[in-house]
């Protein structure tokens, strides 16, 4: 889940909610066929794992983490392991991912949290995982859609730039985006939808060279500087 600084994309004119939410339904019917194998590409057994994968996602690709999480949770397979580990050797363990001494002290901090505050369970709220160290409303919303199956949107770089292509939204700021989004887009689809789009920027919709001549959804597009390749 590494993000990238993006400029942001063209803008074209926002329809009413209804025609956006029927638009965004198609693009999603034919996404799902795009991307048969869109979703959570973190190697996760328990809401305990993806929640701290996605934490160690941050600025680092999934692919990283996922070979870095087999040891740290072999050696620390629940929160009150993860608790009680010394710094250093979680450090060491997650270097490969970036940012590590942070992320070190982010996971332990929030693996106490869990013990301390749910006898070392993870909650199925907003509400009380944003509340966790080192959770923001993304990470959140990852565990949530992906290990509990609550309806999320997911609002990650890839999110932000194609649903502002589709014009789908007028913001750029990521709570307003996935308000923006969950003002008129059906609850049952939102974790679905947010996996499609992710898959769809990282493969089709990139930053730099989008394959709009071999889109798919290229029709239900507005974006007015479209790459006719």
């Amino acid at each position: 889940m590494k993000q990238k600084a993006e400029k942001p994309a063209p803008r074209a004119k926002l329809e009413p909610a209804d025609a956006r939410r029927d638009r965004a339904l198609e693009i999603l019917k034919r996404l799902k066929k795009l991307h048969r194998d869109a979703g959570c590409t973190l190697d996760f057994k328990n809401p305990f794992e993806l929640l701290v994968a996605t934490i160690l996602a941050a600025q680092c690709t999934d692919e990283m983490v996922n070979r870095v999480t087999p040891e740290l949770f072999a050696k620390y397979p629940d929160p009150k392991a993860l608790a009680a580990a010394k710094l250093p050797a979680i450090e060491k363990l997650i270097k490969p991912t970036g940012f590590f001494r942070n992320k070190a002290k982010n996971i332990t901090r929030c693996a106490a949290a869990l013990v301390e505050r749910h006898g070392g369970k993870v909650p199925g709220s907003m509400n009380e995982l944003n509340k966790l160290p080192g959770v923001g409303r993304k990470t959140a919303n990852v565990v949530l859609g992906e290990a509990f199956g609550h309806p999320a949107i997911i609002v990650d770089t890839h999110f932000r730039r194609v649903t502002a292509r589709l014009a789908l939204h007028a913001e750029t700021d990521p709570d307003k985006i996935e308000a923006a989004i969950c003002s008129f887009f059906p609850e049952k689809h939102r974790t679905r939808f947010s996996d499609c789009i992710l898959f769809h920027g990282r493969r089709v919709c990139s930053s730099r060279k989008p394959k709009c001549f071999d889109c798919g959804i290229e029709d239900l597009c507005p974006c007015p500087e479209k790459n006719e390749g």
